[in-house]
């Protein structure tokens, strides 16, 4: 080939080059821009949707960050507020339960008036009832989801989520009870009756028609003999203590009348 026409050549293609950079970087601008005008266009009906969508699947953390964009993106939406439900529901569901707790409470506290408070007040307690643990362990989860649900009892007395409550704050009475009956029988067996007797008491005054009523009759009324049995052998060892003390007291004077009258006889 003529080296002239070779140079012309690599000219050429070096012009061609030249003009079409910007046209590529222009072109990765605009692919650019229009990607990001796509991510810009989801409305808050899409993310809600899809947010939603990614829940139902199990995909907790995805619906979450959806969530948390909607919420981010139009504060001011209606669907912002259904978005912070969204966000403690995907927390829930993913047992992040301390977390879920936080999400709940502020959504009760930033929307006191709110129609979906309830249902929040109800997940409160839910999320204290999935960390119960069994009756030989603290209960401090158990009178938590209690007092959660005795709160949405007293104030939304006529809400669906009240009649479901109400159901399990008898059954955490009845874990409450249980446990007290549980840590009386071992104060029994350890006789430690006063202890005992406090612990049935208690299941009594506090806790009467979840199961127990008869049991713990029949311990308070056990309990009670075996304290009175208790008392009357510790009167009798103190009655015997005491008829001791006064032979030994009887037997010294004895002896010092014995020694005096000698004493006298002597002289």
């Amino acid at each position: 080939m003529d080296f002239k026409i070779f140079r012309k050549i690599i000219k050429l293609k070096i012009v061609l080059l030249v003009l079409l950079l910007p046209l590529i970087f222009s072109g990765c601008s605009y692919f650019n821009i229009f990607n990001k005008s796509e991510v810009a266009k989801a409305s808050p009906e899409v993310l809600y949707s899809r947010a939603s969508a990614e829940y139902k699947d199990g995909h907790y953390k995805k619906a979450q960050e959806s969530f948390l964009r909607l919420k981010e993106e139009y504060p001011l939406h209606e669907l912002a507020i259904l978005a912070e439900v969204g966000i403690a529901d995907s927390l829930y569901s993913d047992k992040e339960y301390a977390e879920a707790q936080n999400a709940y409470n502020d959504f009760v506290s930033l929307h006191p008036t709110n129609k979906n408070v309830p249902y929040a007040l109800y997940q409160l307690g839910m999320c204290h009832y999935n960390e119960i643990g069994d009756i030989d362990r603290d209960q401090t989860e158990t009178i938590k989801a209690k007092k959660e649900w005795e709160k949405l009892v007293a104030r939304y007395p006529e809400s669906k989520f009240s009649s479901m409550a109400e159901k399990l704050i008898r059954e955490c009475k009845q874990k409450l009870a249980e446990q007290e009956f549980y840590v009386g029988r071992y104060y029994l067996r350890k006789k430690k009756y006063q202890a005992a007797l406090s612990r049935f008491e208690k299941v009594a005054r506090d806790y009467a028609n979840v199961g127990l009523d008869y049991k713990i009759e029949y311990y308070i009324n056990e309990t009670k003999i075996k304290i009175a049995e208790e008392e009357k052998l510790k009167l009798k060892k103190e009655s015997e203590k005491e008829k001791t003390k006064k032979i030994v007291m009887t037997n010294k004077s004895s002896r010092s009348s014995f020694y005096w009258s000698e004493d006298s006889d002597t002289d």
